[in-house]
Formats: structure tokens, C-alpha cells, sequence
């Protein structure tokens, strides 16, 4: 039998028990409260009482400032503007090898959470992150979006609270791709790198697409702290960094350990392509842009908000895409024949300059210069900025006589230096300028578009904003309109002999009687010779002929907006027009006579891909197709034995300061209708080039007509400008993608006026003619 056991026994047991079941019950009680407060945390978080949070809409559009991109006719984004220099893209644009370095690097277990890694997240918490932190992709991309950069103190707790809340939302919102894109899209990389796209082209040229490996591991390596892993200030930081990303990637087998070994051995390479306002190509042309959409948002407003506010496009934050004419790779080959010629022909201009007392001014009293100083120093940045502090003019003044730290222009890169602003002045208008402008006479097309040397230190455009005199170059409208009227030949023939204009006669206010450049007044030549040899008096004599009238209209009918007096003098370019201008009227002649307005701007998208805006051309007869054609064969006589004769000769040794005329010999041999231009004192200098489909237009000169050459030996159209042309040309040829014509000019059927003077004589002998007053 066995025996009872003690009752204290039997009370000890109980009693442990029911603590037993206590410790229990208070264990689930506290887990259950542990939950439940974990539960009302991120119900607390959800409901905002951390802070704000974003609500459906907001996270089924998050609102992110998109930069306008500026794309040229092939398709190269050439230019942004931005207040955040973001360009999104879908991540079927993104290079398979960014996405697994990202994944390798940043959340190897990214396409099996929901957004918040459990094992990565108990790990950080055993040890304190010693072993890595637990944010997601999903969760960096949160931080990014909607909670803003560090916080500090319990700030940091609350913040990754809403992280993890937010994270849930966007997991359920997006797939994991679209993730993905948003997080890259929208990280900054420094640099003016905002998000991917903008990062793969200021730091290596490409596209996310095009990345090679080691690349695309230089950019992931960066999303740790782009501050600290900046490729332009610490190099070396950024390549040990980039050896880490490919030492995980062939930890978790997406490359192997001989790719590794490789990849980490190359160099850290860059192709640092700036994106500001002022770097990259067309900066004047994308000034132009910025400006005529400033023109176009006020006209057309994208809606009205809720309380019925007009709302407009705002091209710093709407990404709007500008489809522009601007085709790169020309524009490319026009900056670089304006820089390689500018910079020879500086050198020629400063080493005359050197006995020049009055440099960089010829022919002007201390006095003119001195106006022209005070002038510039009215206009300058530096006044409007001290006035705008409230700066006596006195104390302006004064500080153009101090000495200062400043970053300089020259031709060999910017320079650092000290001296007074008003030497600075000095120093600047010393410069000679240019500007060029190439455009598709059938389309009205601008193609390549050069507004001066350099943008941040010479502002100026003088593709349309400056006017200048024109020169010679404007004779092609006097002969035009005298063929168009008359039906003249290029081979009638007319006497060099002076010619009087009397007062009262063409707005003449007293006797005009132009004189030729050689003062040769001798025999007679040929319409296509006296313009090869821009010979004044035979121009002067067209211009009495048929008045100054209807070459005005002609002028202005072809695009040329600029006010024009008529006058007889405009038979010898006394009128200044826009480079633009000259460039489109030229072009009326490549095109049969009809002119087609310039083009830069052919379609305007937004962020969605809706067109907003698509140009519409605008055409107008201007003269006959036959007096197009004629006047297109007449300026093929320069090319062939004027003044622009050069662009086909050979070494020779009459030019022994062919030096100066950069790239010289040329050698072309396809037809090409041209047209020098040079104004008094050489202070301009022109070259109209023409072939069957592409007009291009260069002007050189000083930023004052005082800055000049002191010959027309060196400060004629044929050396300051038709070098630009002959550069850029021969780039173009040589890029066959291109397409620039190497045909003869379409001939019109039909063509009842003779261009070939042998059967012209022909026809003269048989015909018998009488001489009239022209003397044809």
C-alpha cells in the first residue's frame, strides 16, 4: 500500500504549478501585448501619427521633378532643363548587369520578400548592424520618396517605422521590376546625376543599356553614399568600392571568379560629360529653346487646377520632351571647325596686335575707346549685381580698378588669375567672335547651329541675336532680282566703268559713286565674273537698273526680317542682318526659289508621351524656279575663280599665310555655291556656302567693329570665315551617315535663259545682237 503523500507536499505542488501557469499566462499576455503594441505601432505609423504618410494617390503617382529633355533629329538627347536633372526609364532600359550588381550589393534576397526582409532584419538586431544593415531596395526606395533623408535621435526609430510601412504599401502597389526603376530613377549620384539615366551619361557617355559590367558596379557601388563614393573627387574610393560590388556578385554566382579577377584589374575609367546649363553641345541653340518655350507655355496652358487657376508646363519639373532639327553629329562638326579655326586665328590676330597701341582698337581716339569701355562696364553683370546691393555708381566704378580673383576664357582652356574687371574688359573684347548656322533648304531644317566661341564668357548669339553689316554677301539678292526681272545670263556681259548715282535718284542724298576694291574700270565682264570678283560697279549699275525696291522685296520676301533702307548702297551690303537671316534666304535659291522658314523645334511631348505641340512649315514662292537656278550658277563662279576659289585650290604659294586659313589646302570637287562677304575696315567677315542639300552661313569679327584685322589680306571673308565652312564641310563628307549632297543643283526643264557661255556666244554670233545702255 502505498503511501499518502504529505499534504504541505501535496500544497508546495500546487502552488508551483498555478506559478508555473502564471509565468505562462503573463509570457502570452507580454508576447501578446509585444505583438499587439507592434501591431498598433504600425497601425499608429499607417494612421500618420509619425508623421504625415502618403496616401493611394500619391503612392500611385509619386511626384518626382523631371527634367525637359532637348533631342535631336537622330535622337540624342543634346540638352535638359532642370531644377532636378532626371530622366526616368522603364527597366526594360535598364543593362542586366546593373540589375544584378544592385541585387548582388544591396538585397540579394530582393525577389523573395514583400518588401521588408525578415532574416536580414533579425540579423541587424543580434548584431546591433555590425553584419550589415536589413533595408530592402523597397525600403531605400520608401526613404527616397516619402520620409525624406537622416534623422536623428528617436526620429531614426519612428522613421524606419514608416520605412517598413510604406515598403509594405509600395510591394502591393508595383511589381518588383517597376521597384526597382523608381529607386534608380530616382537616386542622385552627384554631379547633376539625378537618377540612373542621367548618371550612365555624365559619367560614362551611355545609356543604362549600354553599361559594361565594371561600369554599372561603379554606379551601384556609389548607392551606399554617392557623397563619399564620388568618382570626380575620390577616385581610388570609388574603385576599391566597385571591387566590392564585383566581389558579391561572384559571391552569389552572377560572375565568376576569373570575370572578377579581371573586371577589378581594369582601371576606373570615366567619360565625364557635364549636364549643365552652359556644358555639353548647342549651348546657344538650347538657349534659344529655353527661350521660345518661355514664349510657348504662356500660350498654352496645360488645364486649371481644382479652384480654377490657370495651370502652365513648367520645363524645369514637367519633363516635357523637345524634338529639335538639330542633328548632333553636325552640330558636333560645327563646334569643332568654329574651335579649330577661332583658336588658329586668334593666334595671327594677338601677334598683330602686339604694335598696336590702342589694341585690341584700330582707328579710334582715347576718347572712343574710353566710351567704349564705359559702355561695357554700364552693361556688365558685375553693375547689376552691385546695384541690386543698394552700390553707389561711385563705388561701382571704384571696384572696376581693384584686383580680383577670376576664371578667364582662352583658347587653351579657362585660366585663373588676378586683375581689375576693367582689364577684364579689355581682355574680352580682344576676342574675335563667331557664329555659324547650317539648315536643309528643302526642310527649312536648322541642322548645326554655333552662336559664338563659348557661352559662359560670351553670352551673345550672333547666330540671331546679333545683326551685322553683310558686305558682298548681299549682292546675290541685286543679281537674283535682276535676273528674275530681266532674264539675264549669267554670260551677258556689262562695262566696269564707273557709274554715278545722282542725289534725289534711289534715296540717294547726294552724287554716289562706288568704287572697286582694285580700281580696275576697264572692258566689260561677265555677270558670273563680276560676281566671282564682287566687282562694286557692275553691281551698283544692276541696282540703278532696276532699283532698290524690289531687291528690298525680294530680301524680305526670302525671310529677312531686319529693317532694310532702300537705298542704292544696299547693292554693296551697307545693311546689317542676322546670321539666321542670311542662312534662310540663301537657302530660297538651294530650293528652286521657294523659301521655307527655319525650323529648330519640330514637336513638343509630355512625360507621358502626348503631343502637345507639332510645327507646321511655312512656304512662299519667291522668285521663279529659273532665276533660282541661275543665280545658283552664278555663284558657283566664285567658288570656281572668285574669292572663294580657295576651297578647291591646291598648295600655292601666293598663300603664304596659308596658315592662317586653317586646313588649308581643300581640294573639294563637287559643285558648291558660295559667296565671300567683307565690310569696311574688315571689321565683318562672311562666307555663304551652299550645296544641293545643306546652306550654311559663317560670320567672324570683334565683339566692337573697332576690333579688326589691319589688311583685308588677313580680315577678308575667304581667311576669317570660309575656313569654318571648308572644316565643317569636310567633317560632314566624311561621315557617310550624313548624306550632305555631292550632285550638281537640280536644273529646272525647260530652262530658257543660258548658263553655258560657249553655246551663249554661240547663239550671240548667230543673233547678231544690238548693244543697249547696259552694255549686254
Amino acid at each position: 500500500m502505498a503511501k499518502a503523500t504529505p499534504k504541505s507536499t501535496r500544497k508546495k505542488s500546487a502552488s508551483k504549478e498555478i506559478s508555473v501557469l502564471k509565468y505562462i499566462k503573463w509570457f502570452w499576455i507580454t508576447f501578446a501585448s509585444g505583438i499587439g503594441l507592434v501591431i498598433l505601432i504600425f497601425l499608429f505609423a499607417s494612421w500618420g501619427y509619425f508623421g504625415e504618410m502618403p496616401g493611394f494617390d500619391e503612392l500611385e503617382n509619386p511626384q518626382n521633378d523631371l527634367a525637359t529633355q532637348i533631342i535631336s533629329s537622330d535622337g540624342k538627347q543634346i540638352g535638359t532643363f532642370f531644377k532636378e536633372n532626371r530622366t526616368p526609364v522603364s527597366f526594360e532600359d535598364l543593362s542586366p548587369k546593373l540589375v544584378e550588381a544592385l541585387v548582388a550589393t544591396e538585397d540579394v534576397r530582393y525577389y523573395d520578400h514583400s518588401g521588408i526582409d525578415a532574416r536580414g532584419t533579425l540579423r541587424a538586431v543580434t548584431f546591433l548592424g555590425s553584419k550589415g544593415g536589413a533595408s530592402t531596395i523597397t525600403q531605400q526606395l520608401a526613404k527616397l520618396l516619402f520620409t525624406g533623408t537622416r534623422s536623428r535621435g528617436w526620429q531614426r526609430y519612428t522613421q524606419k517605422i514608416k520605412e517598413w510601412v510604406i515598403a509594405a504599401r509600395l510591394e502591393r502597389q508595383y511589381t518588383k521590376d517597376e521597384i526597382m526603376a523608381m529607386y534608380l530613377n530616382k537616386y542622385d549620384f552627384l554631379n547633376q546625376a539625378i537618377g540612373i539615366s542621367s548618371a550612365c551619361r555624365i559619367y560614362f557617355n551611355k545609356t543604362p543599356k549600354e553599361l559594361k559590367q565594371e561600369e554599372a558596379a561603379v554606379l551601384v557601388g556609389m548607392l551606399k553614399n554617392s557623397s563619399l563614393f564620388n568618382p570626380l573627387r575620390r577616385p581610388e574610393l570609388v574603385k576599391n568600392r566597385r571591387d566590392v560590388v564585383l566581389s558579391q556578385m561572384a559571391k552569389y554566382e552572377y560572375i565568376t571568379e576569373k570575370e572578377k579577377d579581371s573586371l577589378q584589374q581594369l582601371p576606373l575609367t570615366l567619360d565625364y560629360s557635364p549636364e549643365g546649363h552652359s556644358d555639353g553641345i548647342a549651348t546657344y541653340f538650347r538657349e534659344y529653346v529655353r527661350s521660345w518655350m518661355g514664349n510657348w507655355v504662356k500660350k498654352n496652358p496645360k488645364g486649371e487646377d481644382e479652384e480654377g487657376n490657370t495651370q502652365f508646363y513648367n520645363i524645369y519639373r514637367d519633363g516635357l520632351r523637345i524634338n529639335v532639327t538639330i542633328d548632333s553629329r553636325m552640330q558636333k562638326y560645327a563646334e569643332e571647325a568654329v574651335q579649330e579655326h577661332m583658336a588658329n586665328l586668334q593666334k595671327e590676330f594677338d601677334k598683330q596686335e602686339e604694335k598696336n597701341k590702342t589694341a585690341p582698337f584700330r582707328d579710334l581716339t582715347k576718347q572712343e575707346v574710353d566710351g567704349i569701355i564705359k559702355r561695357a562696364i554700364r552693361s556688365s553683370a558685375r553693375r547689376k549685381k552691385m546695384l541690386s546691393q543698394n552700390k553707389s555708381e561711385e563705388e561701382i566704378v571704384k571696384s572696376f580698378d581693384v584686383k580680383t580673383e577670376m576664371k578667364v576664357f582662352s583658347w587653351k582652356g579657362y585660366i585663373d588669375t588676378i586683375m581689375t574687371p576693367r582689364d577684364s574688359i579689355l581682355y574680352y573684347k580682344s576676342f574675335l567672335r563667331s557664329g555659324m548656322m547650317s539648315m536643309e533648304p528643302q526642310t527649312g531644317q536648322v541642322k548645326a547651329w554655333v552662336g559664338g566661341v563659348d557661352i559662359k564668357h560670351f553670352q551673345y548669339d550672333h547666330v540671331y541675336q546679333g545683326a551685322r553689316q553683310v558686305g558682298s554677301t548681299f549682292k546675290p539678292f541685286v543679281y537674283a532680282t535682276a535676273i528674275d526681272q530681266l532674264k539675264l545670263s549669267p554670260c551677258d556681259t556689262l562695262p566696269m566703268s564707273q557709274i554715278t548715282i545722282p542725289a534725289g535718284s534711289h534715296g540717294v542724298m547726294e552724287d554716289w559713286t562706288p568704287k572697286n576694291s582694285d580700281a580696275d574700270y576697264t572692258g566689260y565682264l561677265s555677270l558670273k565674273e563680276a560676281l566671282a570678283k564682287s566687282v562694286n560697279t557692275i553691281s551698283a549699275r544692276l541696282m540703278d537698273r532696276i532699283g532698290p525696291e524690289p531687291i528690298v522685296r525680294l530680301a524680305k520676301k526670302s525671310g529677312v526680317e531686319s529693317e532694310i533702307i532702300e537705298v542704292a548702297s544696299i547693292a554693296l551690303g551697307s545693311v546689317d542682318l542676322k546670321l539666321s537671316e542670311m542662312v534662310g534666304a540663301y537657302s530660297t535659291f538651294a530650293n528652286e526659289g521657294i523659301y521655307n522658314k527655319p525650323v529648330m523645334i519640330t514637336s513638343i511631348e509630355d512625360k507621358n508621351g502626348t503631343t502637345l505641340y507639332q510645327f507646321e512649315p511655312e512656304t512662299r514662292d519667291v522668285i521663279s524656279k529659273e532665276a533660282a537656278y541661275v543665280t545658283l550658277n552664278l555663284l558657283e563662279g566664285v567658288t570656281q575663280s572668285g574669292s572663294g576659289a580657295r576651297l578647291r585650290s591646291g598648295p600655292s604659294n601666293r598663300y603664304d599665310y596659308k596658315n592662317v586659313i586653317t586646313g588649308y589646302p581643300y581640294q573639294f570637287t563637287n559643285p558648291i555655291a558660295g559667296k565671300t562677304g567683307t565690310t569696311q575696315n574688315q571689321s565683318d567677315g562672311w562666307f555663304m556656302g551652299i550645296v544641293p542639300n545643306l546652306c550654311t552661313g559663317v560670320w567672324v569679327g570683334g565683339d566692337d567693329r573697332a576690333t579688326h584685322f589691319n589688311s583685308t589680306r588677313y580680315g577678308q571673308g575667304a581667311t576669317m570665315a570660309l575656313p569654318i565652312w571648308a572644316l565643317y564641310m569636310r567633317k560632314c563628307y566624311a561621315d557617310k551617315s550624313l548624306k550632305v549632297s555631292k550632285s550638281a543643283f537640280s536644273k529646272p526643264e525647260n530652262l530658257t535663259i543660258e548658263v553655258d557661255c560657249k553655246e551663249f556666244k554661240k547663239r550671240i554670233k548667230v543673233e547678231d545682237p544690238v548693244e543697249d545702255e547696259f552694255g549686254l
